[in-house]
C-alpha cells in the first residue's frame, strides 16, 4: 500500500508539473492560443449572437433531415468553418481547476499503478514501456483523433504523451522495483 501511495503522489505531481511546463512555462500549446487583433470585435459579435457553449460552424439545426445536411455540405465545401468555444465570463480563479487537475493526475497514476500491481514482478522496462503505451493510447484516441476531423495541432499533445508518461514510467519502473 505504501508503494502505491508514494508512487501515486510522486507520479501525479510529475504529470501536474509537466502540464504546467507544457501549457505555461514552455507553452508547447501556443498554436491553440493564437492572438488576433480583432479579438474585441469577435468577442462582441459572439456575445451578441451566442449562448455559452461549443459550436461547429456551419451546421444544420437540430432535427434537420438528410436533404438539409446534403445542401449544407454542397454549399459549405471549400468555404471557411470554425470551432467556437464561447463562455460568457472570463474566470481568472484557477484554484478549483488546479485542484481538479491534480486530482485527475493522481487518479490516472493510481489506476496505472493498480494495473502494475496486478502483474507478477513487472520489471523496469515493462513498467516504462507500458506507461508510454498508456500515453500513446490517450494521445491517439483523443487529441490525435480530433486532429483528423478538426485539423488542429497534435504535435504538442504527442510531446505531452511521451514526456509526462515517459517520466512517470521511469519513476514507477524504479520505485515499484525497489
Amino acid at each position: 500500500m505504501k508503494k502505491a501511495l508514494i508512487g501515486t503522489i510522486v507520479g501525479g505531481f510529475i504529470i501536474f508539473i509537466w502540464q504546467f511546463i507544457s501549457w505555461g512555462a514552455i507553452n508547447f500549446h501556443a498554436s491553440e492560443q493564437q492572438y488576433t487583433e480583432n479579438q474585441d470585435i469577435i468577442l462582441e459579435c459572439l456575445s451578441e449572437n451566442l449562448e455559452p457553449g461549443d459550436y461547429f460552424l456551419p451546421t444544420v439545426p437540430p432535427g434537420s433531415g438528410e436533404a438539409e445536411m446534403e445542401a449544407l455540405v454542397n454549399e459549405a465545401t471549400g468555404q471557411p468553418w470554425a470551432l467556437v468555444s464561447y463562455r460568457a465570463s472570463f474566470d481568472t480563479d484557477m484554484g478549483t481547476n488546479l485542484i481538479r487537475g491534480l486530482v485527475i493526475d493522481l487518479l490516472a497514476v493510481y489506476l496505472l499503478i493498480w494495473i502494475f500491481l496486478k502483474i507478477p514482478s513487472p520489471g523496469f522496462s515493462a513498467i516504462f514501456l507500458s506507461s508510454l503505451c498508456v500515453g500513446f493510447i490517450g494521445y491517439l484516441t483523443i487529441p490525435y483523433l480530433n486532429t483528423i476531423w478538426f485539423e488542429g495541432p497534435s504535435i504538442p499533445y504527442l510531446i505531452d504523451a511521451v514526456g509526462q508518461w515517459g517520466l512517470v514510467g521511469a519513476w514507477l519502473g524504479w520505485w515499484l522495483n525497489r
